[in-house]
């Protein structure tokens, strides 16, 4: 019996195992047979979108060598230029739209050295490709450079070679501190001139913190001045308020100027009022002093000032002020019509009130230091009598929460910006910073709260 059951056992694994053997096998000749057909299918499937896009059907041709030029030259002006150079390598035609002159109409040259800066340079390689290829391509150029003396020769010397370039803004960046200071001033000079001379048709320039002087700029006017509509050249001592008259003189399209206030006169702003002179939107003034008592500023009169206006009613007037607190003395005596107003150093309470008593188109006030006094009297009269104020930002200073609930109170919804620091805020017999924060979001007509000092 227990024969027999091994017996039956072992035939039935028998014909268990056949079974699966056989299945198997079926299982496998299915497979081959089909898989040509899903070999065909999945090769279909996979160059169908192919097909459809590049592929004959739709275009001449195959492959990404047969897109259209507009197509490729889209695609290149999205790519960063080392993505770009790549990409260059796919085809000939690639490599044709690589060199296309509107991809080249636009560059920013970084130059730094490697041992002292965190920015990448562009490789020499480039620089020489583009001033053979492109130069005369080229429109819209900067040189953003690092805190090397050797980073800014290097930008003057590729300024030398732009001899048949088009050029219509130009920007020279220093990214820490001002290394085109450095150049000597004759190398500066003869790079900045070979752009002047061979451009024509420069509209902007910016050129804070160089050697640039008074003949670089009559060369300027020379050849530029029916186009140029931006000049910013804060922090050039070379230049007199002789040369920047000159520009405003012949340069009639001028519409944004950026200077330091020693270079500022009542002939400046009355040759940028002129008839024959276009509406000034954007004048910004520096004024600057790293040693107190070293500088002795001067005084614009109100009839310059208010010529200026006359010819030019919608200009915004921007002082940066970076001085001590004994050198304010020449400012803000008579009405003056600024517009913007940013103090980086303490301010005494005696220029906070003269600047509510003459500076009526007041837009904006920054003040990031004033001392322990609280300003709730100067906030009031700057509220009461300058009615343009939409933005106000205090750092170091000092406000009662009752003073302060008050000037916004007179503002009212005006003020679109209310950059406050905590610190700022004094607690007093009326209002706590709680009671406060509901107090002016209510007469903002909108949500606020002051800000607070980072911990990191």
């Amino acid at each position: 019996m227990a024969a027999a059951t091994s017996i039956h056992s072992f035939i039935a694994c028998s014909n268990l195992e056949a079974f699966f053997r056989m299945k198997r096998a079926r299982q496998k000749a299915v497979v081959e047979n089909e898989a040509p057909q899903t070999s065909q299918k999945i090769k279909k499937k996979r160059t169908g979108f192919q097909g459809a896009r590049f592929g004959e059907a739709s275009l001449p041709g195959s492959g990404w060598g047969s897109l259209p030029h507009h197509v490729i030259l889209r695609i290149f002006q999205f790519l960063p230029l080392v993505d770009r150079a790549r990409a260059s390598s796919v085809c000939r035609r690639w490599n044709e739209t690589f060199h296309v002159p509107e991809l080249w109409r636009r560059f920013e040259f970084e130059l730094s050295q490697p041992a002292t800066s965190y920015l990448k340079s562009t490789h020499p390689d480039l620089i020489q490709q583009i001033i053979k290829r492109h130069a005369d391509h080229l429109q819209y150029v900067s040189f953003k450079v690092d805190s090397s003396t050797e980073s800014a020769e290097a930008a003057c010397d590729i300024l030398s070679q732009l001899v048949n370039c088009s050029i219509k803004t130009l920007g020279l960046i220093s990214t820490a501190k001002p290394s085109f200071m450095n150049v000597s001033k004759a190398h500066f000079a003869s790079a900045l001139t070979v752009v002047f001379v061979n451009s024509k048709s420069l509209s902007s320039i910016k050129i804070d913190d160089t050697p640039v002087d008074d003949p670089s700029l009559k060369v300027l006017v020379a050849n530029n001045s029916d186009t140029l509509k931006l000049l910013k050249m804060s922090s050039c001592p070379y230049v007199s308020p002789a040369g920047i008259l000159c520009v405003a003189d012949q340069c009639h399209g001028l519409k944004e100027l950026a200077l330091n206030y020693y270079i500022l006169s009542d002939e400046l702003l009355l040759a940028l009022s002129s008839e024959k002179h276009v509406d000034l939107e954007h004048l910004r003034i520096d004024v600057v002093s790293e040693n107190p008592g070293q500088v002795e500023f001067h005084t614009i009169k109100k009839q310059s000032w208010d010529a200026l206006v006359k010819h030019s009613p919608k200009v915004n007037i921007v002082m940066y002020f970076f001085l001590y607190e004994e050198e304010f003395d020449a400012f803000f005596r008579e009405e003056t019509p600024v517009t913007h107003l940013y103090f980086g150093r303490a301010v005494s309470k005696a220029m906070l009130g003269r600047i509510g008593m003459n500076c009526p188109r007041l837009i904006e006030l920054v003040v990031c230091a004033n001392g322990l006094q609280p300003l709730d009297d100067e906030l009031m009269q700057i509220a009461e009598r300058c009615k343009n104020l939409t933005a106000m930002g205090l750092g170091e200073c000092e406000v009662t929460c009752r003073g302060f609930i008050e000037f916004v109170k007179m503002c009212g919804g005006r003020l679109t910006q209310l950059s406050i620091m905590e610190e700022v805020l004094i607690p007093d017999n009326d209002y706590n910073l709680d009671q406060l924060h509901s107090e002016v979001s209510k007469h903002l007509g909108r949500m606020w709260f002051p800000d607070m000092m980072p911990t990191w």
